[in-house]
């Protein structure tokens, strides 16, 4: 199966556009990578739908592993070696039969590899077709962390020697793959990207070292260590992350990328100095979960054709608004993809450069040397842009900058802290920027929150109260009808909630699997125009909103729990 034919194919079936299959085919050429793998980095499609196809060109069943079922017995059948090589995982064994999981079933070199095993354990092969995240899931079960990190503390022995590892750990190159402390945090960092952490928090406590990861939103527990440990692990980390090793007693920021599981991942590390020791704060910068496309971002079909006709416009303003925390980056880069063609030059100053994206010009503000938002702007209008990205209106000098770039023949994408859409017109008011200007540069405003996915095999329905009935009919009431029909709007009303199962394979137990964001979208319109030129009331703007149709957060998000998504306790509490 020739790339040509793969990416043709997906492009018949509209899995992928014809200009993104000709892009990812150019891409493939000129950097020497397989299409497929380009595909699932840039986020192009789903791996179940693109695995489908590669099922019918091949010749391969397709398989949906679960991954509670792979036993210990069955991971030895293939080395973890062998495994990571080739991308190939054992599914199950059926008297003397072998299946397997291939993520390239045309792959020679692991034909014969899998023939070699099965020939010396007297055992006969069945091929399946499977997806990368089928088979980084298994490889979980290889080696699991905890066991990875308790023998790395037995190997060191007495704790009370942990201080000897740190001379070796300063000098570059000098302590080998095998030193323990390398172990430790190495396992940790592959954890982490593994199970989809966004941080990686590590704390000396008075009487050990914790290590938490920030997992949907949440913080949880993951290993727990000597505090002994404590100040080589943190070594370790600086030397990665070339920060100053005799420092401990002001906060320090670095940032340094690893390959894991084939894939350059980033940490942005940032250390902090306690009674304790140092704690050390690494953010996770994988762009295969961090980099999304428009379609991955949740918006409904209402809502995604009012952003593509804002982002169609030659120039003004798009506002991304929401707290700390609720996605508004996430949704900045996956405009930029939809955006980013040879054609237009797109040019960011960001603070700091969360992923680094092929094709874009991308800067990172550095306010202590004086090149912050608003120098940096003035800076980008030289360099001939056509689409612009200011990591976050702060000041009024600022927002003036980039409200005359939206007026001078350049498409401007930011962010701003309001509660919700209509607060962003009030907030552009308090930064001086006039109401007439406002008016012409403003194309969108686009507010966002997160709220925990449902997992699909935990959740379970149930019948709303009284007061929550309610709640659904005000919102329902609002809602405009072409809206309506896509979702199960009819009395009774169910709703659905976790009830986590503890060996569930999907979510580990915890009930919901990732996050949703629920969104507002305000455009701009004639009405809103006059009515900002004019002087406003919020009440002008909030009877603008409703004849205009804009779905509200709350509306959203009770629209998305009636469809089983999400738990409406949560909707009602996150818009409240």
């Amino acid at each position: 199966m020739t790339d040509q034919e793969f990416i043709g194919k997906l492009a018949e079936k509209n899995i992928i556009t014809q200009a993104a299959a000709a892009q990812v085919l150019r891409d493939a050429g000129l950097r020497g990578q397989s299409a497929e793998d380009l595909l699932y980095q840039n986020r192009l499609a789903g791996e179940e739908a693109v695995a489908r196809i590669k099922s019918s060109l091949l010749g391969v069943p397709f398989k949906d592993v679960d991954v509670s079922k792979i036993t210990p017995d069955l991971i030895a059948l293939i080395p973890k070696d062998t495994s990571k090589t080739y991308r190939v995982i054992p599914v199950e064994k059926n008297g003397d039969m072998l299946v397997v999981g291939m993520l390239r079933p045309d792959n020679l070199e692991a034909q014969d590899a899998l023939k070699f095993i099965a020939k010396q354990r007297r055992l006969s092969l069945g091929v399946y077709l499977v997806t990368p995240s089928q088979i980084a899931a298994v490889w979980r079960k290889y080696t699991p962390y905890k066991s990875e990190v308790q023998s790395a503390v037995e190997e060191i022995g007495n704790v009370k020697q942990a201080d000897a590892f740190l001379v070796s750990l300063e000098e570059e190159g000098g302590s080998g793959e095998d030193a323990p402390i390398i172990k430790i945090v190495a396992s940790t960092l592959r954890e982490a990207v593994e199970r989809k952490a966004s941080d990686i928090h590590i704390e000396p406590q008075k009487l050990r070292l914790r290590i938490r990861f920030r997992i949907d939103g949440d913080l949880e527990e993951t290993a727990s260590l000597p505090l002994a440990l404590s100040r080589p692990v943190v070594s370790r980390v600086k030397v990665l992350s070339r920060l100053k090793l005799d420092e401990a007693r002001v906060p320090q920021d670095g940032r340094f990328r690893a390959v894991i599981t084939g894939r350059d991942i980033d940490f942005r590390v940032a250390t902090f100095p306690t009674p304790s020791g140092e704690k050390v704060v690494l953010r996770v910068l994988d762009s295969a979960v961090g980099l999304k496309g428009l379609p991955e971002l949740g918006l409904s079909d209402y809502n995604k054709k009012i952003l593509e006709g804002a982002l169609a416009a030659p120039y003004g303003m798009i506002l991304i608004t929401g707290p700390t925390g609720s996605g508004k980056t996430t949704t900045l880069y996956a405009i930029m993809q939809k955006l980013n063609t040879e054609e237009v030059n797109i040019v960011t100053l960001e603070d700091p450069v969360e992923y680094f994206m092929e094709g874009i010009n991308q800067s990172q503000v550095k306010p202590e040397i004086g090149y912050d938002f608003s120098s940096g702007l003035r800076q980008i209008l030289r360099q001939d842009p056509d689409i612009i990205m200011v990591g976050e209106i702060r000041d009024a000098e600022t927002a003036s900058l980039a409200v005359n770039a939206a007026l001078t023949g350049h498409l401007m994408l930011s962010t701003l802290h309001t509660n919700n859409s209509i607060g962003v017109i009030p907030r552009l008011v308090d930064l001086g920027v006039p109401g007439f200007l406002m008016a012409s540069s403003l194309n969108m405003m686009l507010a966002q929150r997160l709220v925990g996915r449902l997992c699909p095999k935990c959740k379970k329905p149930k019948p709303v109260s009284a007061e929550e009935e309610n709640i659904i009919d005000d919102a329902l009431s609002l809602t405009p009808d072409e809206v309506k029909k896509s979702f199960p709007t009819k009395k009774p009303y169910v709703s659905f909630h976790a009830e986590p199962v503890p060996d569930c394979d999907v979510c580990n137990g915890k009930g919901t699997i990732g996050r949703v964001a629920l969104f507002e979208i305000f455009k701009m319109t004639k009405e809103l125009s006059d009515i900002v030129s004019g002087g406003f009331t919020e009440n002008a703007l909030l009877a603008e909103a409703k004849r205009q149709g804009m779905i509200s957060l709350r509306q959203d998000g009770i629209m998305k729990s009636l469809n089983g998504e999400v738990s409406l306790e949560e909707v009602i509490r996150e818009t409240e």
